[in-house]
């Protein structure tokens, strides 16, 4: 059987394009391209990058092998076998720049960029595409639930309903970054260190007797993180005095109980009534944990209901983004070898969002030298040395000019870095838990009326005048001219 490697996690018309420019000559033209959304999912204030460590790992690695070969050899487009020995030496030889991961960015700027020849930077989009658009929008998922669930603990509970086991793994680890505690893939545990959590399922105190001796087996058989599912027959009326009863038992063995979970019914009114119960046991230190089609809408009602709940399981709604299932990022050209000179190029199109920012691009955030908190992120050419200089810069809304503002005090962060410079990588993937840190640090940037669940304020990204100058040229120079 043949084994097939991510060479081929691509398009066809990817491979179909590559052989094009190889039967015309071209192949080896350098180019540039950008990876970007258009707009922010869930009518977020802002998202969340991820899906740099498997970019990484992928570029690493990307090489066809035979089976790879004698597959794209049987394709009805009938490849010529000198373009097929071609593919047999490919190795990403550009260079790549990126956000980090945990970043906070927007819409309109580029997330990734990557410069080389025209094939190996036409081969590798859909899958940056793929690797980003996911992780960054189940992050961004789960930084809005964080927003929302405060320093309330939050566990990662979607590997059921992902789209798949990729899904599910780098889906744990894109919530990690934005906040969450823990998850309940063993897997993503072990691949990425993201501690592990579990209770039992209703399954088990079915297949007992009665309620209490399922709990009071699961407690022996793991006396030292009990956490009992209570809603299997009657939450309020049997599963919360059972599970007192069994935390007595323990106590009595020198342990505590954990936890109770809910995973049904009105959530809000049970866990105050559980929480009384539990009180009134001399139980306070036993906390409540909830599940059951939780998301960041679900936990801010519950809370606003005064709900008494301390652990959120998070499943469904954050593993598929339930109410956005897609991030729609796209990957652009932006500059190509033309007569052996780089020149910048456009995309023009009916849709005006969809009309490209030509030439290669950096991105800075400008942070305030007064407040320490960020102002804008201002998009430029790399040989724009404004920012860097800290000289006065002009700041308008690109849709709409007249509105403007001028800033001096100021430091500029260069936020795309260089992954890979000749196509050896230069970066050093840092851990997750560094990760984890530094997106803490990204929101420590923003104030709160930009990270905010309802109507955030809308954040600057504005793009140099000379950047804008070179959109409104290229536009005029491919439109046809005005009739008289």
């Amino acid at each position: 059987m043949r084994q097939y490697g991510l060479a081929l996690h691509t398009d066809k018309y990817q491979i179909n394009m590559m052989y094009a420019h190889w039967v015309n000559g071209t192949h080896n033209r350098r180019a540039v391209f950008e990876a970007y959304f258009r707009k922010l999912p869930f009518g977020n204030g802002y998202a969340v990058f991820a899906g740099l460590e498997r970019i990484v790992n992928y570029m690493n690695h990307l090489t066809f092998h035979e089976d790879e070969i004698a597959f794209l050899a049987e394709q009805e487009e009938q490849y010529d076998a000198r373009f097929l020995d071609e593919l047999r030496q490919f190795r990403f030889r550009g260079n790549l720049y990126a956000m980090q991961e945990g970043a906070v960015v927007f819409a309109d700027e580029p997330l990734l960029r990557v410069e080389g020849t025209i094939m190996e930077a036409q081969l590798v989009e859909t899958a940056l595409l793929n690797f980003m658009n996911y992780q960054t929008l189940i992050a961004t998922k789960a930084s809005r639930i964080k927003q929302v669930a405060g320093d309330d603990i939050l566990l990662e509970f979607g590997t059921r309903r992902a789209q798949e086991a990729d899904a599910a793994i780098w889906g744990a680890r894109a919530a990690y970054i934005a906040g969450f505690h823990g998850t309940s893939n063993v897997l993503a545990g072990a691949k990425f260190g993201i501690p592990a959590k579990g209770t039992h399922a209703h399954a088990w105190v079915q297949s007992f007797g009665n309620e209490q001796e399922a709990f009071d087996r699961y407690a022996a058989a793991l006396p030292d993180g009990v956490t009992l599912l209570v809603d299997t027959f009657d939450t309020l009326g049997s599963g919360v005095p059972h599970a007192i009863k069994t935390a007595k038992d323990l106590e009595a063995r020198g342990k505590k109980m954990s936890a109770i979970r809910l995973d049904s019914g009105d959530l809000a009114y049970l866990s105050i009534q559980a929480r009384k119960m539990l009180d009134d046991a001399g139980l306070p230190y036993v906390k409540i944990v909830a599940s059951n089609d939780l998301d960041e809408n679900t936990i801010l009602d519950l809370k606003s209901q005064g709900a008494r709940i301390d652990t959120w399981g998070v499943g469904t709604q954050l593993i598929t983004a339930s109410d956005q299932p897609s991030l729609g990022g796209v990957y652009k050209l932006v500059e190509c070898e033309i007569d052996g000179e780089m020149k910048p190029v456009i995309k023009i199109s009916a849709n005006p969002e969809k009309v490209t920012t030509p030439g290669s691009k950096d991105v800075y955030r400008i942070i305030s030298t007064g407040s320490g908190k960020a102002i804008a992120d201002y998009i430029c050419f790399p040989n724009e040395s404004e920012p860097r200089e800290g000289k006065r810069l002009k700041l308008f809304n690109p849709l709409h000019p007249y509105i403007r503002k001028y800033v001096s005090d100021y430091e500029a962060v260069a936020l795309l870095q260089p992954i890979f410079v000749e196509g050896k990588q230069v970066y050093e993937l840092p851990s997750l838990q560094d990760i984890r840190a530094y997106h803490v640090s990204q929101l420590y940037q923003f104030w709160p009326e930009y990270q905010r669940k309802l109507n955030p304020e809308i954040y600057r990204v504005n793009i140099s005048p000379k950047a804008w100058d070179m959109k409104q040229r290229l536009i005029a120079e491919h439109l046809p001219p005005e009739e008289a």
